[in-house]
């Protein structure tokens, strides 16, 4: 039996950042989960996170990493994505306003910035007389590398 690492793994330095820069402790706990997401490849859930914490045994449990994907969206380093299945999983990203283009076969993720989106949402709020205080937009296709294969 491989002997339980305490919290060694990439470093997440970007989502460590994000904390600290909004004024959070950076405890070793959230540096094995901000780890743990800067080692994922695609779009991920915290199922997925938790089963890597204890194959590569890191000391964290399913708590921990409910909470810090909390804390992570709240302050925008991570966004929860409403897969077309009906099951969501997140993706890290920088703290700015953006849409997500994500592959259906591999899971890759791209930020997308406005592309004209802007534009589409004041014209929304004319013709409904609704003030729009935030949007999102997901699209899902085929990445580059799987339309090729």
């Amino acid at each position: 039996m491989r002997p339980m690492v305490p919290y060694a793994l990439n470093d997440g330095s970007p989502l460590l950042a994000s904390l600290e820069r909004e004024g959070y402790r950076l405890t070793a706990p959230r540096r094995a989960v901000a780890g743990l997401i800067a080692a994922q490849r695609s779009h991920f859930s915290a199922a997925d996170l938790v089963a890597e914490a204890r194959s590569r045994r890191v000391g964290v449990g399913r708590a921990t990493v409910f909470r810090t994907l909390e804390v992570l969206s709240d302050i925008g380093a991570v966004e929860r994505l409403d897969l077309p299945s009906g099951d969501h999983a997140y993706v890290a990203c920088e703290p700015l306003h953006h849409h997500h283009a994500v592959c259906t076969r591999c899971g890759r993720s791209d930020d997308i910035e406005d592309a004209g989106l802007r534009a589409i949402v004041r014209t929304v709020e004319r013709r409904t007389g609704y003030r729009i205080d935030e949007h999102r937009l997901e699209l899902f296709g085929l990445c580059p590398d799987c339309q090729a294969s």
